[in-house]
């Protein structure tokens, strides 16, 4: 065997290739079943994390009891930063998909590993050079895309800005779970920060009057299909083929979102993108990709919320 066989990456096991193929397909349906529900988007941001809370509390209570009863105060405190990140991203980006597309906002939510070197740097962590050459193409990117979208109309502009605002909150909620997860298992750590999630946008929903029930079966049809797939479905998995599959591969394969959403949306919502967003699209993805590639250790590669 040459040393050059020895040293390539051992092979995805089949099913683990299946399951993220399963993951990636649950994931991408986040933005479409969004912008196809005719629920207030706090309400809908609300009711897939209340409904996976409901899934997973008894789970936890069960199999977890014994570590959620040793929990220390820097873990609890640790996991409800994390829920009010997690709040804060789905309070920008969910609203996001009303003001513009689905492929807008769902490539510059993906914005997320930018916002994770970012604040890597402000923790005194090191970035690679080639980290800020690829946040430089990113940018320029996204830049592009929302110069686009302004084109199209000043809403689609606030959709955008709120999807970017959504990335950030979203890499902020990866860095403080990042820490809680070192010690504690991903079934507590998910219920309470699911749970701090749903009562705090329970209370923003409350507090704009959004409606939170009263809706056709359709549309509850969608938001239980919005929490098994992307909200549990689609994290599940991804943290299960983590035995096979290094974390800086999924976070690529991760970006494959973006065209799949878009592609869902244009079958399904008709909606399509200006063709100038295709050229800013796919330099917002190379500049992902760049970042990506070239995070060390010290900046953990980020996976999407959705």
């Amino acid at each position: 065997m040459t040393a050059q066989a020895q040293q390539r990456a051992p092979a995805v096991p089949r099913v683990d290739a299946l399951l993220l193929v399963l993951a990636l397909t649950a994931a991408s349906t986040s933005g479409p079943l969004i912008a196809a529900t005719a629920v207030p988007a706090l309400a809908i941001a609300f009711w897939r994390n209340a409904l996976a809370a409901g899934v997973l509390l008894p789970v936890a209570l069960v199999r977890c009891r014994d570590e959620l009863r040793g929990l220390t105060r820097r873990e609890l405190r640790l996991a409800a930063l994390a829920g009010l990140m997690l709040a804060l991203h789905f309070a920008t980006w969910t609203p996001a998909l009303s003001y513009t597309s689905v492929a807008s906002a769902t490539a510059l939510v993906a914005t997320q590993p930018v916002w994770a070197a970012l604040i890597a740097r402000l923790r005194g962590e090191p970035v690679a050079l080639q980290v800020w050459l690829g946040i430089a193409v990113a940018v320029g990117g996204a830049v592009l895309l929302t110069g686009v979208d302004l084109q199209v109309s000043g809403r689609a502009l606030l959709g955008d800005a709120l999807a970017v605002a959504g990335g950030a909150f979203a890499a902020a909620y990866m860095a403080a779970g990042g820490e809680v997860r070192r010690s504690v298992s991903t079934t507590t750590y998910t219920t309470l920060c699911y749970s701090v999630t749903a009562v705090l946008l329970l209370a923003a929903c409350l507090i704009g009057r959004q409606s939170l029930g009263g809706y056709d079966v359709d549309d509850w049809a969608k938001l239980v299909a919005l929490t098994l797939g992307a909200q549990l479905l689609g994290h599940s998995l991804f943290n299960m083929v983590l035995r096979s599959v290094s974390p800086t591969v999924i976070s690529m394969l991760l970006l494959v979102e973006i065209p799949g959403a878009a592609l869902i949306a244009a079958v399904l919502l008709d909606q399509r993108p200006p063709l100038l967003a295709l050229p800013a699209a796919a330099l917002l993805l190379a500049g992902l990709a760049l970042v990506i590639r070239a995070s060390s250790r010290a900046v953990e590669p980020s996976v999407p919320v959705e």
